[in-house]
């Protein structure tokens, strides 16, 4: 993330990488409701800490 000087950089790159990541996330309908937003929460608090 490092490469990312600009926040609106990453920002719009999280978006679209969070865009192709959905429209190809095929493992959504083989978990559980609760755990798969365990799983996205987790992700967006990585998300979170790398742009911090």
């Amino acid at each position: 993330m490092a490469e990312f000087r600009d926040l609106k950089t990453l920002q719009k790159f999280a978006a679209v990488h969070a865009s192709i990541h959905n429209h190809f996330n095929h493992d959504r309908h083989l978990s559980r409701r609760d755990i798969f937003k365990q799983h996205r929460s987790a992700a967006l608090a990585e998300w979170r800490q790398l742009a911090a």
